[in-house]
């Protein structure tokens, strides 16, 4: 049974810092590629930044200078750091986990709620 809890979420005001944690459990330790995802209310889900097992890191444009994603390999944890928030990142910051090598699967976590005040 695979589950991803997320946590960390909350109510910022904008120049302000969150920390998210992802924990996963029931997964493979390698061959991995974790993220955070991020829904805005009546938009599609977007892509905010992945790490995978061996360290390779992507981010969006919109937050690249701002937010800082790492990964605790035997903990199977990652984190994302956020800073200088600002509104536009208001939205629900969802886990995501995908082994990249065959068979492919992914996994999502329940998400945790962003908000940022201007």
């Amino acid at each position: 049974q695979v589950t991803l809890v997320e946590s960390g979420g909350g109510l910022v005001q904008a120049g302000g810092s969150l920390r998210l944690t992802c924990v996963a459990s029931g997964v493979m330790f390698s061959n991995n590629r974790m993220g955070w995802y991020r829904q805005a209310p009546g938009k599609q889900r977007e892509l905010v930044a992945t790490v995978t097992s061996g360290g390779t890191t992507n981010y969006a444009n919109s937050v690249e200078d701002r937010f800082t994603i790492s990964r605790d390999n035997p903990k199977n944890t990652i984190y994302l750091q956020m800073n200088n928030l600002k509104p536009e990142d208001t939205g629900v910051y969802y886990c995501n986990w995908r082994r990249t090598v065959t068979p492919v699967s992914t996994y999502w976590g329940q998400g945790t709620q962003v908000t940022v005040s201007s």
